[in-house]
Parts: C-alpha cells; structure tokens; sequence
C-alpha cells in the first residue's frame, strides 16, 4: 500500500491529536533532590508524585510537646543511623502537631538520607507495591499515613497490619511507618464490647472485638500521645508565633485576651488554632499600619 503525501500528513494529524488524549507520563520522584513524595492514581494505576515545595516547619517551630517530640526525634535518629526502630503512632487532640512533628522531623534528618511518602488511607491496599519500589534503595524511607481511623467493618486496615509485620514476608529495613490518628487503637470503640470481657484465674481478657482493635496498634511499638493546651501553653505558642511572623508590637493583655476569643470561637486551644490566630492578628495589624 502506497502512502501519499496527502495521507501521510493526516495520519501525522491524528497521531498528534491521539497524543493529546493520552495520560502523561507520570514523573518519578529523583530521590537525590526530593525530600517527599505523595503516592497518587491515575487510570488505575499508582504512581509516587514528587512534593516540589515541602512544608518547612522545624522542631523549634513545635512548642509544648517536649516528650513527643523527643521520643519521636531518637525513634528517627536511630532508624537514620542504620539502627533498630519503631514503627510510631502518635494518637490524640486534632491540631496538637501530630503531622507537623514528622514534617519537621523530615526537614531535619533528610540531609541524612531521610525521604517521606504519604499514603493516604484509601490507598493502603496498595502498601506493598509501594513498599517494593523502594527496598534496596540507600534512603531511609517513612510511609506517613495521616489522620488514620477505620471504621469497624473496614477491611484496608488488614493490608497496614501486613506491613507492619503480619505477612510472611520481612517489612525492608529501610521503611518506617508514621501514623497519626485522633483514635488511639485506629478503630471505633463501644462501651457494648466491654460486655465480653472476663475473668479467668484473676485475670481481666478482653472479647475478641477489643482484641482486634488492639492487635492493630499495638503493632506500632512507639504510642505518643497528644493532649488540648493549657491556656498557658496555648499563649506561649501564639507569642512564638508572633515573632516567627515578624510582629514587633508587644503581646498585652488586649492581644491576649484576642487570642483567648479566638480560641474560644474555634472550640480549641491547640499548636493550629494558635498558629491561625497569629496569622490572623498580624495580617490585620498590617492592614492597620
């Protein structure tokens, strides 16, 4: 069959339009100069999304969660120094800092080989896929599963649980689980399933509905937990937060009594509230300047 240049042309035409339809290629993550990655889907299939622009919060930032951010900050450094470590849950109040802790932990240890990939929880079935692109490689990776809870007939919690170390297959030395979740076992709890407990020989066993719940967190060998601000601890984070933001004026009883409001309006006095108060507070004051 002979092409003319006429027919040529048209199929180049439609090549060119077909192209235009098709999915781009995804950009693998160049572990060499990104920190982070999310891990995404498309047309079915997932793929690890670069974070161009990561948040970038550092420990000093964190205040009023000394013993959390300790524990946490040896757990990294031993998992980045090659050492034994734990997969971590940190439970508790929203807006403590559970997520910012382990942003400003990457931002800390990522000279030091450490990267991030945040799975979201309707993706952990897809778990050992992504766990399998990165074994072998020299980075110390943390899968980070963000605001995590499952509902009692969820079943995506299995696929976590096997990570962890529930599958016949070794989890990589080189990944590390953070997740944070305002459940403490991940998992509604009942006041019906205490009904099942009992007593044997003197000893309190729970019914196999607790024991599920439990077989899930406690698979993370590190629990920190995240608890409201006292109203003191509250201030000091909106006064550091002030100066992070570079107001100069002084921090007096009106200020303080603003921030109070604030936080009353809000139903909360936590690192976020505080955070979007100071925000608030100096944006206004300079519109006023």
């Amino acid at each position: 069959m002979n092409l003319t240049p006429e027919l040529l042309a048209r199929l180049e035409s439609l090549l060119d339009r077909a192209e235009l339809l098709l999915p781009e290629t995804p950009v693998e993550p160049d572990w060499s100069v990104h920190r982070a990655a999310r891990w995404r889907k498309r047309a079915g299939r997932g793929f690890l999304q670069p974070v161009a622009q990561p948040h970038a919060l550092r420990l000093e930032d964190l205040q009023c969660i000394e013993r959390a951010k300790t524990e946490l900050d040896r757990n990294i450094r031993q998992f980045v120094a090659g050492r034994p470590a734990n997969h971590a849950l940190l439970w508790g109040s929203r807006g403590t800092g559970k997520s910012s802790l382990v942003k400003a932990l990457l931002n800390a240890y990522h000279g030091r080989g450490l990267r991030l990939i945040e799975v979201e929880a309707g993706d952990l079935v897809d778990l050992p896929d992504i766990v399998e692109r990165i074994d072998g490689r020299p980075e110390r990776f943390l899968i980070f599963c963000d605001d995590l809870s499952f509902e009692a007939d969820d079943a995506r919690y299995k696929a976590l649980k096997a990570v962890l170390d529930g599958s016949v297959a070794a989890p990589p030395d080189n990944v590390l689980i953070v997740a944070t979740s305002n459940r403490r076992h991940l998992l509604p709890e009942y006041m019906s399933e205490n009904r099942d407990a009992r007593i044997v020989d003197g000893e309190l066993h729970h019914g196999e509905a607790v024991e599920e719940k439990v077989s899930l967190s406690e698979r993370f060998g590190l629990w920190l937990s995240f608890h409201p601000f006292r109203q003191d601890d509250y201030l000091d984070v909106v006064t550091h937060w002030l100066a992070q933001l570079g107001y100069r004026g002084e921090f007096d009883e009106t200020a303080r009594g603003d921030a109070l409001r604030y936080a009353l309006t809000r139903g909360s006095r936590s690192g976020r509230v505080a955070w979007q108060f100071a925000r608030d507070y100096v944006g206004r004051q300079g519109l006023e300047d």
